[in-house]
């Protein structure tokens, strides 16, 4: 194999597939992956294909509740006081049935140009960082420079420009900016340029966005970024108070602008992870299940007067004839998460306020299991790796992009690899009988929850760190074929 061209080393992975494969598979038995439990064990607490475990208590929370009859605005009622007796009284909440409803409300509601009255409909445009999962908080509009049209055909079960499912609004556009200090090189099996974000120098960033916005403040009607907390998603540098400058720097931007400031936090936990008053942002979506113990069901947390729009939009916030709540029919409605959800969500929240330092102490744990099982890692590769706890999303990022500075480095797979089968970091693992996790653009996320906690939500150390140890072999097992090692 001849290493001078990138696309040379991704064309050599794929033609090796099937040995990589079968060294998994090997590895698997050798390192005594217990045949019982293949499969049903990984290295996160969530993916959108198989969804984490509940605890026994948030389980008997919801069980309880199925035999009762209440109407669900008793519930809204009850996630709406603990939000506030945490957040404070000038902010509110709404559940919806999936993080990406949370984002496609905020966006519909927040974002997009009126439709109705006399005259002519006019366009709106916000902003996004060109960061990692952009067809999230990103892919809401058309986007803009028009270079970026087929930023997203490959994701998703869509084809084509439409990009992730075609849930582009027709009268929006986004506007993606490159961020200062991060790298957009082309890398995969599925041939694509990656987010390569360690680098990131927040202060220059958001001088850059400035300069965009203000290019395009006429029709300016938002930002929007990820929340998350760690430096492989370029949000490394933090303020005294521990909130990364560049969402700090945006939410500023957004108050200048007087548009909302929107902040994706899909695999976030409330109360331990990102706080929406430290950063000063508008609204803040997360995923419950990911990474919180809830069932599926997405969060919004967001100022009150903002709220308001998203309440009635999904029919929750009073009855016509005036009402403080209500549970009735809206634009939205299809929004709606369920009684069961409403139950279990409000359940989890409890769990969290009442148990921050267990949730905490796990984390710590995972970092200590994961730094002891990369020590182990052949030494060529040892010095590349990267490692950052985060509270917010409850894992550990393992991030090994500078590894490309110098010259070829452990093999990066895109996003798009993911979709197609061909991430080996994801695709190797499955064979190991290993639910894999995040693991695209040369940053890991592990996080526990899925067969590796115990039905009181306490960690399983004995199956998290073998589903690390398996991280660690097939990363070497790529190095191999990489002639790295």
């Amino acid at each position: 194999m001849s290493n001078r061209f990138k696309f040379k080393l991704y064309k050599h992975l794929q033609l090796s597939l099937p040995k990589i494969y079968e060294e998994a598979r090997r590895v698997a038995d050798e390192i005594g992956i217990p045949k019982e439990i293949r499969g049903k064990f990984g290295l996160t607490g969530a993916i959108s294909s198989c969804h984490g475990l509940l605890t026994r208590k948030v389980a008997k929370v919801m069980d309880d509740a199925a035999r009762e009859v209440v109407p669900n605005k008793v519930y809204d009622e009850e996630l709406r006081e603990i939000i506030k007796s945490y957040y404070g009284d000038e902010y509110d909440a709404l559940a919806v049935n999936t993080c990406e409803a949370a984002l496609w409300l905020c966006f519909d509601v927040l974002v997009s140009p009126p439709f109705q009255g006399r005259g002519y409909n006019y366009r709106s445009r916000y902003i996004a960082p060109y960061e990692r999962h952009l067809h999230h908080q990103g892919g809401y509009g058309r986007p803009f420079p028009p270079k970026y049209k087929d930023i997203f055909a490959d994701r998703g079960c869509t084809a084509g420009e439409l990009g992730f499912y075609g849930k582009r609004l027709e009268n929006v556009d986004v506007v993606y900016v490159p961020l200062v200090g991060a790298r957009y090189e082309v890398h995969g099996i599925k041939y694509h340029p990656v987010v390569l974000l360690s680098g990131v120098d927040p202060k220059s960033s958001i001088e850059r966005i400035k300069v965009i916005a203000e290019r395009h403040s006429p029709f300016l009607s938002g930002f929007s970024s990820l929340a998350y907390d760690t430096p492989g998603y370029g949000y490394g540098v933090k303020d005294k108070d521990g909130t990364p400058v560049l969402q700090k720097g945006i939410a500023s931007l957004a108050k200048d602008f007087d548009v909302p400031y929107i902040l994706d936090n899909a695999w976030g936990v409330p109360f331990i992870g990102a706080d929406l008053r430290k950063i000063g942002g508008d609204v803040i979506l997360y995923s419950m299940d990911k990474a919180s113990g809830s069932p599926t069901v997405g969060l919004i947390i967001g100022r009150e007067d903002i709220m308001v729009s998203l309440r009635r939009a999904l029919g929750v916030h009073g009855d016509r004839w005036g009402t403080t709540g209500s549970y009735g029919k809206a634009a939205y409605v299809t929004f709606d998460p369920g009684k069961e959800a409403l139950v279990g969500l409000t359940a989890a929240l409890k769990e969290l306020l009442d148990n921050s330092n267990r949730f905490i102490k796990m984390v710590d744990r995972l970092y200590e299991i994961t730094i002891e099982e990369f020590g182990n890692i052949h030494p060529n590769l040892r010095k590349e790796f990267k490692f950052a706890k985060s509270y917010n999303s409850g894992a550990v990022e393992i991030n090994y992009d500078r590894t490309w500075i110098d010259g070829i480095g452990l093999p990066i797979f895109s996003i798009e690899d993911m979709y197609s089968g061909t991430n080996i970091l994801q695709s190797g693992l499955s064979q190991m009988g290993i639910i894999p996790t995040i693991a695209y653009d040369a940053n890991i996320f592990i996080s526990p929850g899925l067969g590796t906690t115990d039905e009181n939500g306490d960690l399983i150390e004995d199956r998290m760190r073998i589903a690390i140890r398996g991280l660690v072999k097939l990363m070497e097992i790529v190095a191999k074929y990489a002639e790295l090692i």
